[in-house]
């Protein structure tokens, strides 16, 4: 499974919403959702920012990078 895909699931599990719930706000189907999630279409930077927008978060955080002001504000 790719970082991103892995991020976005446990992001989505901290939330405690449904992951359908999250491919409806970025304007994905369930299924081209999951396929993403399951490694059988890629994410794009595209889908990305459509993902983070959907979560709220940024795309470091689907990325998995920290940077120094990160820390700060932990």
């Amino acid at each position: 499974m790719n970082l991103v895909a892995r991020n976005t699931k446990e992001i989505i599990a901290q939330q405690g919403i449904k992951q359908k719930v999250v491919a409806e706000k970025a304007g994905y189907t369930a299924r081209q959702f999951s396929n993403m999630l399951h490694g059988r279409k890629i994410i794009d930077w595209r889908d990305v920012l459509r993902i983070c927008d959907a979560l709220n978060v940024r795309p470091n955080d689907l990325y998995g990078i920290t940077t120094p002001t990160d820390e700060k504000d932990v």
